[in-house]
């Protein structure tokens, strides 16, 4: 897989009929995963979601998901670029350019999920998420 490049929007408890909007827009599949699926049953926010991805016939990515409980979210500002692929010494090259002189929300480091991924805001305020999928075993 090459490396893919796309938007990332954030959502307040709507990232689902967000989602659902565009796949009727766009076409594609769209794939969701909650809160609760990704290890945090218990929570408020099980049913919210942590990530949802649409892929469309034409080459289109649009990836998103709901702010969590406690974090702000700022329309206007709830979008994000997403760096992702399997060519990790390529995505950590890019990632250690993004982050130097930035702010590190997320260290890029091994997650809950298996992959490797980091969330930054680079010097000129523009907010990157990195993610490195991990080879299926």
């Amino acid at each position: 897989m090459a490396s893919i490049l796309n938007p990332y929007i954030s959502f307040r408890d709507d990232a689902r009929q967000a989602m659902e909007f565009y796949r009727d827009v766009f076409g594609g599949t769209l794939t969701v995963n909650t809160f609760g699926e990704s290890g945090m049953p218990d929570s408020p926010a099980a049913d919210n979601i942590m990530h949802a991805q649409l892929e469309t016939e034409n080459g289109f990515t649009l990836m998103a998901a709901d702010t969590p409980p406690g974090m702000d979210h700022n329309p206007g500002t709830n979008i994000s670029v997403s760096l992702s692929g399997d060519d990790g010494d390529q995505l950590r090259g890019y990632w250690a350019k993004l982050s130097e002189g930035g702010n590190v929300a997320v260290p890029l480091e091994k997650q809950m999920w298996g992959d490797e991924f980091g969330m930054c805001v680079d010097k000129f305020d523009i907010g990157w998420m990195v993610n490195i999928t991990q080879p299926q075993g």
